[in-house]
């Protein structure tokens, strides 16, 4: 087995047992491990691939729980965004936009645990939030945390916030898809080498799901925030 697919098994797999535990994050930790052995845009593609198998199982398991009217409100903004990211990410040189994003989440979690005022804002900039996210979804596979925020100020449990993420992400990732095609982003080469991870993959989707069931709500949300932490972390300096 070639450094290439190792590292591609291993950041896949990671990235989406903690993306089915928490709802989000899964690009975040899967990129790393990625950026080692190909550009930014291989990354994404394969990143898309194996949201596109995610999703359906996701959304299937979680649809009575997902606000559907905060869904609604986050895919217009959301596709606008993502049309502009995609374009920066084929045409334009992104990396000071990646730190900007770390630098803000880092900001959002230190506010969130000294004040509760700010979800009044947030709660208001939905839209706001909705084009961010679409945005670095498209350039970093990355916009997540921008729909924590916004998706936690709107949610009132643990479960609606878990499979509303999985909607919006789920959505997102619906619209990436043609856009990579088109773009030649996504191709048949990396359809064949995703072949590998699948089993990986799947298994890391039962064993997230399996931890999940065990934690409580308050520890959900210390692990939410130390993820949302550490991802402003390696946007920041990577």
């Amino acid at each position: 087995m070639d450094t290439m697919l190792l590292l591609l098994i291993t950041g896949i797999s990671i990235g989406f047992f903690i993306q089915t535990i928490t709802g989000f994050a899964g690009a975040l930790v899967s990129l790393p491990f990625l950026l080692f052995v190909m550009p930014l845009s291989d990354a994404i593609a394969y990143l898309s691939i194996f949201y596109s198998i995610s999703t359906p199982i996701y959304v299937y398991k979680e649809w009575e729980n997902i606000d559907k009217s905060l869904l609604k409100k986050l895919s217009l903004s959301s596709f606008i965004g993502l049309l502009i990211g995609i374009v920066v990410l084929v045409y334009g040189q992104p990396l000071i936009l990646k730190k900007a994003l770390g630098l803000f989440i880092i900001l959002i979690v230190l506010n969130s645990l000294r004040s509760k005022k700010e979800l009044l804002i947030i709660s208001k900039m939905k839209y706001v939030f909705g084009f961010l996210g679409g945005f670095f979804s498209g350039v970093f596979s990355s916009g997540g945390p921008l729909y924590v925020v916004v998706v936690k100020s709107e949610t009132s449990d643990v479960k609606t916030f878990r499979a509303t993420m999985f909607g919006v992400l789920g959505l997102v990732t619906m619209m990436r898809i043609p856009v990579l095609i088109f773009e030649g982003i996504l191709t048949v080469g990396k359809l064949y080498n995703s072949l590998y991870v699948l089993p990986f993959f799947i298994l890391a989707l039962f064993l997230g799901n399996k931890v999940f069931l065990k934690l409580n709500e308050v520890l959900f949300k210390k692990i939410m925030l130390i993820l949302l932490f550490i991802s402003g972390i390696v946007l920041l300096v990577k």
